[in-house]
């Protein structure tokens, strides 16, 4: 639209697309604002400091305005002063004097300033009006994607879903908390902790050696448990779901990217009823096997245990269900099997590393606003198979795919470690007999000590319990097997006639 005309005055009006069609409307946007902030900026000497975290050059919509910011960033960042004559001389020696609207428009922005008692409050407008511009842009993005026929929609959804994400990312801002409200939210969590019988401050994964040097799982802590394959990564945080969804009664959410929800209630009724894993396969058991599933599957319904098998799951619908969990069954833990079989779809990245680090940040920003644990998986790189001896193929830190990010982002990093997997069935250090157990090694703990514990591993059954608990001598003596860990003891999702009839089972 060219523009109007009204009492012999001609008018030009910007126009935005906002869709398939022209609505006429102007952009939100406060340019009396904008200049009168930047005006502020060059007449009081710390304006600046006082919206230098809420303004981004992209944030003003005037172009000129623009270009006026980004010399006074750069002359607060070589520390120099900032007023009319400095920042006229920074663009002048850029070359761009003349697009900022020269040496006029600069005098001028500093005759517009009203008041410089309200410049944070100006500022914090200005960003909100460029964040719903944003929000235009996506959303008229998006529309040009949905007319599109050629368009997946499932693409569609992850393009909206990680357009938002970043939006919202970028207008996060957190003020500075003066200590005392801190110290008070301090106390009343030592005050809960202390309510608690025992020493467990957090949420009790079941192994009693575990959680005293964790305190159980606290929030809003990311937990990354690592392993090569067949370690049984899965076994472990199902006996830790049995433990806690089950037996406890905690909300408790799953989120298995590697099995379906019918593997995982298979693997979960081998824990809970010992019951081989073939035998559930074939449906063929002994009475005593049928008497003890028809009693214990019992014990697992109603429980506030939540399952997804989403398969690639992203970082974004993560964090849209995850939500939905805590709000809606108020879900006290998440675990996701596993890490790398995630993604950060609808953002570019130059490498694997990069995505992954995409993740696990997430992850953590994820428990954090959640208040909440929540609890990963992740795969170990090969270094491990080619060192030798029993301390040789103890996982490390190094050991982690991905490492820098992961490792970074984690609060507390743990491996598990069969011994046994690799025919080590004696320490010859200490003596122990190694066979049927797991090593559970804390690597990492950023707010506690690091050790290690021995879990017993019961293969037959997929379960990890304490090394203390009780089993048969047979097979307490006996190496454990340890089936495919996508597939545990062969089980399939085609189910025969036991498997069909579970259905009235689901968690």
């Amino acid at each position: 639209m060219a523009g109007t005309s009204r009492n012999s005055k001609r008018t030009t009006t910007t126009i935005i697309k906002v869709g398939a069609n022209e609505a006429g409307k102007l952009p939100p946007q406060a340019q009396e604002l904008e200049d009168s902030v930047l005006g502020a900026i060059m007449l009081e000497k710390d304006a600046y400091g006082t919206v230098a975290d809420l303004l981004r050059p992209e944030v003003f919509y005037k172009d000129q305005n623009r270009i006026v910011y980004e010399a006074i960033r750069e002359l607060a960042a070589k520390d120099q002063p900032i007023d009319l004559m400095t920042v006229g001389e920074k663009l002048k020696s850029q070359g761009t004097l003349e697009k900022a609207g020269g040496v006029v428009y600069i005098a001028d922005l500093t005759r517009r300033v009203a008041s410089t008692a309200h410049l944070r409050y100006h500022a914090e407008i200005i960003a909100k009006k460029a964040t719903a511009r944003d929000v235009i842009a996506l959303a008229a993005k998006i529309e040009e994607m949905g007319f599109d026929e050629t368009q997946d929609v499932d693409e569609l959804m992850q393009t909206a879903e990680a357009g938002i994400f970043e939006i919202s990312q970028r207008s996060q801002k957190r003020d500075v908390t003066q200590i005392d409200p801190v110290i008070e939210e301090a106390f009343k969590r030592m005050e809960k902790a202390a309510m608690n019988t025992g020493s467990i401050s957090g949420i009790p994964s079941g192994f009693n050696a575990l959680d005293k040097i964790t305190s159980g799982w606290q929030s809003p802590d990311l937990v990354i448990i690592a392993a090569r394959p067949a370690m049984g990564k899965t076994a472990f945080v199902l006996s830790m779901a049995k433990h806690m969804a089950i037996d406890r009664e905690i909300p408790t959410a799953v989120f298995s990217l590697e099995m379906s929800n019918v593997q995982l209630v298979n693997r979960l009724i081998m824990n809970v009823c010992e019951l081989e894993g073939d035998k559930i396969k074939t449906g063929k058991m002994s009475k005593e096997d049928a008497k003890r599933l028809n009693t214990k599957i019992n014990i697992m319904k109603g429980k506030p245990l939540y399952l997804d098998d989403t398969p690639s799951l992203s970082i974004f619908e993560l964090r849209s269900k995850a939500r939905k969990l805590v709000r809606e069954h108020g879900v006290k833990i998440i675990i996701i099997d596993y890490l790398q079989l995630m993604n950060a779809q609808g953002t570019s990245f130059g490498s694997r590393e990069q995505e992954v680090s995409i993740i696990s940040r997430g992850l953590k920003g994820l428990a954090k606003e959640l208040d909440i644990p929540i609890i990963a998986l992740s795969q170990l790189n090969r270094g491990v198979e080619a060192r030798q001896g029993v301390e040789g193929k103890t996982p490390q830190l190094a050991d982690l795919r991905e490492s820098g990010a992961i490792e970074q982002d984690a609060d507390l990093v743990c491996f598990i470690h069969r011994p046994e997997y690799y025919h080590l069935y004696n320490d010859d250090k200490t003596g122990k007999d190694l066979r049927g157990l797991a090593q559970i090694i804390v690597a990492k703990h950023r707010n506690g000590a690091t050790d290690s514990i021995w879990l017993r591993f019961r293969g037959k059954y997929a379960k990890f319990q304490n090394e203390d608990e009780a089993v048969d001598p047979d097979e307490q003596n006996s190496v454990m097997p340890m089936a495919n860990e996508t597939n545990s003891m062969s089980i399939q999702s085609s189910m025969n006639d036991l498997g069909e009839d579970l259905s009235q089972y689901q968690l």
